[in-house]
């Protein structure tokens, strides 16, 4: 019989991006900023590749293997058999720390039917955002436009590169640690300089860029090649008034419950993500965590994660693992914060 898959322990993985940030990334990894190698994005347990690349975005475990391939040659013990049945063997989420050096240009992404279409692939795009620090002025984000706009509208912006009414036209919120901000497929958005989070997402790297001027290299690399007219299709240009926005933002940073519930309702059909602190109230505790796929992300403190197997894991600050199924009923205590990254519940991606 075989040995059981137990969690892995994964380096930072940061692929060269367009815009400048980095140093709240190193910093959480107690790296030196001088280290060129911490751009803004730190890919973590990611099968998937940058957007028309071959291996860039990937992860390698530190046996040398991608994690992609080995996900693939064992799929069932890395994702479980229910996960495998609806999702085949794709890890059905991309995390990543991104920390925003710069404002990050107004873009969107496609849904699950527009990415079957034009991309040939299963999976859009939808993605949350879990602010885990800011610095600077004013540090906000940019989700939805606050009022309905035409598409025809939206198509002129983006041809005369209209950046001030692009942005004039988003919601403008501002953030500090704990909030939470689910981004639907489709919905135009923009992260603000001074905003680190953990990003939650669909397996691609599909990002359709309207305000491509000034941070791509030419317009093609804002439509990913369909033409802007085309990509406007999957474009959500309702308005989101602040009744509305409720049903995407979320503040959490108040709660002081040792498992916390990080996202929107309605999301963990694509994705979920939990805040774990055992040593939350006065009484240390040790919180017990189903097999599952997982990305830990460990952000402040020391702690131990135990697999059913008898694994025994230290956490400290920085550190990012990789659990698959396999590695079965598991704990986790200590004096720590960690956010436990999760693929939807299978049941309600088959339905999605």
């Amino acid at each position: 019989m075989s040995a059981h898959l137990e969690p892995v322990g994964l380096p930072a993985n940061q692929p060269p991006q367009f815009y400048r940030g980095g140093d709240a990334i190193a910093a959480l990894r107690g790296a030196s900023t001088s280290d060129t190698k911490f751009g803004p994005e730190d890919w973590v347990a990611s099968a998937t590749t940058m957007f028309g690349q071959e291996t860039h975005g990937l992860t390698k475990l530190p046996s040398g293997v991608w994690l992609r391939d080995a996900v693939r040659e064992n799929p069932v013990a890395w994702l479980g058999a229910k996960h495998v049945e609806a999702m085949g063997d794709s890890t059905g989420l991309l995390v990543k720390l991104l920390d925003a050096g710069q404002r990050l240009p107004v873009h969107f992404h496609p849904t699950d039917a527009f990415a079957r279409r034009h991309f040939d692939s299963h999976f859009g795009k939808t993605e949350a955002w879990i602010v885990v620090g800011t610095y600077g002025d004013d540090p906000r984000v940019y989700p939805g436009f606050k009022e309905t706009v035409s598409k025809q509208t939206v198509a002129e912006w983006t041809r005369e590169q209209d950046a001030p009414s692009m942005l004039g036209a988003l919601n403008s919120i501002p953030v500090t640690a704990g909030d939470t901000v689910y981004i639907p497929a489709g919905l135009p958005h923009a992260i603000g300089e001074g905003v680190f989070v953990v990003e939650l997402q669909q397996p691609t790297d599909f990002s359709l860029t309207l305000e491509w001027r000034d941070f791509l290299a030419n317009p093609e690399k804002g439509h990913l090649g369909l033409g802007f007219d085309t990509a406007i299709e999957t474009l959500d240009t309702t308005g989101w008034d602040d009744e509305r926005l409720t049903s995407i933002v979320k503040h959490t940073g108040s709660d002081s419950s040792s498992t916390v519930d990080l996202l929107a309702d309605g999301s963990d059909a694509f994705f979920r993500a939990d805040r774990l602190r055992p040593n939350a109230t006065e009484l240390s505790t040790t919180l017990s965590l189903d097999p599952s796929f997982a990305v830990l992300v460990v952000m402040e403190g020391t702690g131990v994660l135990r697999t059913e197997h008898g694994g025994e894991y230290t956490l400290n600050k920085g550190e990012t693992y990789v659990v698959p199924h396999d590695a079965g009923q598991s704990t986790v205590e200590g004096d720590l914060s960690l956010i436990r990254c999760r693929p939807p519940v299978p049941e309600r991606r088959s339905q999605a």
